[in-house]
């Protein structure tokens, strides 16, 4: 947690942006794997984290502007709990350290929905996630889930947003543990890349230093040798010499900030002539990012100068063809990078995305593409001193959707299908880094900077194996 203070002055903010009315911040509850007693791993709401800071399930925050009252709101634990879990804060001591006056047992929710309803006051709540939340607030409210999300309050979400985007110097602070942790994560994961070691078990590896280190893994770790499959999980795949391992793995800290980085390995210690050739034109976007982005700019434009630069890449090995603006102006690049440049990243690895990707990412600026590919940019909007987005190009060879685009002659007149072929057994590879939005430009997060570019990969891979 952080210091009393800061938990008080992001409330207070949040109540001077959002104006009037009754906020509702609901905390989350234990989640079972199989059964009620055999729970996943307790993660809490990163809203409710934000504003009220506690991590025990059962609470909920409650803000009534209009009369200036703060409540912390969950039941204390009864002996039962006591046996077998063993003793935790009282819910007075906990809002105590957020520095909220008043307590009280859940069922008070029940009783503050209700008086402000009689009263006509406007309750304001986010976008539910979680079945049990859309439960309750239909109890409350009288809200059928399917229609939550549009009934929540742009008003609260808004003022969220703005304030969740721009990182204080203590999450930065974490941010930077956490990508601590990763460069650990990934640089263990580079000296594993080895044949006969399967994908699983450098899973397995990585998650349990995200685990010993931090609180857990930021987001299920990618770790494939099918890099063309953009979230593709480990599976019992042996290590093949000349293939590459991508992987990309994050961690979250015990103050539950997220790292998430991605590198592409050879597996033989060494890329092939044709791995480096796609590597190099990864490498030069992954740089082009860094470059272009500062405060004031679009990252929508610095995607776009992304795609350019892999355009005119691919058009020198012969891959694309025609005009680059007019060949990115079609989406055929997209063949090859379906996916956006990056994204925003804090609480949330993707960070906010329950409060929905226009509103977190875009703005009355600029709203996001209907293009395949450009579609799935989450971010798009002007930069500002205190954003932290990742960097994350890639380019991927993926065979039915080159199948696809073939068959249905997508793009023809900018892609060489002929060549294309050659390359469907090619795979994937990315390069994600985590970067801060400075007064002039960006910079890397983390203490050290995991190996990407080709020569240090190499070089890095190499002498592990050959040591």
């Amino acid at each position: 947690m952080f210091s009393k203070e800061t938990y008080i002055n992001r409330r207070k903010a949040l109540k001077e942006l959002v104006g009037n009315g009754l906020v509702i911040i609901l905390g989350n509850n234990d989640s079972p794997a199989n059964y009620p007693n055999n729970c996943n791993t307790f993660r809490q709401d990163s809203s409710f984290l934000y504003f009220f800071g506690a991590k025990r399930d059962g609470l909920a925050g409650a803000i009534d502007i209009d009369n200036d009252k703060e409540y912390f709101l969950g039941n204390d634990i009864d002996i039962d709990d006591i046996v077998w879990y063993g003793s935790v804060e009282s819910i007075r001591d906990m809002a105590d350290m957020v520095g909220v006056a008043q307590t009280a047992p859940f069922n008070k929710l029940t009783e503050l929905v209700a008086q402000a309803k009689q009263t006509g006051q406007k309750i304001h709540f986010l976008p539910p996630y979680r079945h049990d939340h859309m439960i309750l607030l239909e109890e409350l409210l009288g809200i059928k889930p399917s229609q939550q999300k549009e009934a929540s309050s742009m008003e609260l979400i808004k003022a969220v947003v703005t304030l969740r985007s721009t990182k204080s110097d203590e999450e930065i602070k974490e941010i930077e543990r956490a990508c601590s942790i990763g460069f650990k994560m990934h640089t263990t994961a580079m000296k594993l890349a080895q044949p006969g070691v399967t994908e699983h078990f450098i899973g397995g590896t990585i998650d349990g230093i995200a685990n010993a280190l931090g609180d857990k893994v930021s987001f299920s770790s990618i770790v494939t040798m099918h890099g063309e499959i953009l979230h593709g999980a480990p599976k019992m795949n042996y290590l093949e010499t000349g293939r590459l391992l991508l992987v990309d793995a994050g961690a979250e800290t015990i103050n539950n900030y997220c790292s998430d980085h991605t590198r592409t390995t050879p597996v033989s210690g060494k890329f092939t002539h044709r791995q480096r050739d796609i590597y190099t034109i990864v490498e030069q976007a992954h740089d082009l990012a860094l470059k272009k982005a500062k405060p004031g700019v679009l990252w929508y434009d610095v995607h776009m100068d992304v795609c350019r630069l892999i355009t005119n890449g691919l058009k020198d090995l012969g891959l694309m063809k025609g005009d680059t603006e007019e060949a990115v102006a079609s989406g055929a690049h997209a063949l090859f990078l379906p996916h956006g440049l990056g994204h925003m990243m804090g609480m949330d690895v993707h960070d906010m995305e329950n409060l929905g990707q226009t509103n977190v990412g875009y703005d009355e600026e600029i709203q996001p593409s209907t293009q395949f590919g450009t579609a799935s940019l989450r971010m798009g909007r002007r930069l500002q001193k205190g954003f932290v987005v990742t960097d994350e190009p890639g380019i991927y060879f993926i065979p039915d959707l080159i199948d696809n685009w073939k068959a249905n002659n997508i793009n023809s007149d900018f892609l060489n299908f002929d060549v294309i072929e050659k390359y469907k057994d090619f795979g994937g590879i990315r390069i994600e880094d985590d970067v801060l939005v400075t007064e002039n430009g960006v910079r890397f997060l983390g203490k050290d900077i995991i190996p990407y570019h080709a020569d240090d990969v190499e070089k890095y891979v190499q002498e592990f194996q050959f040591s």
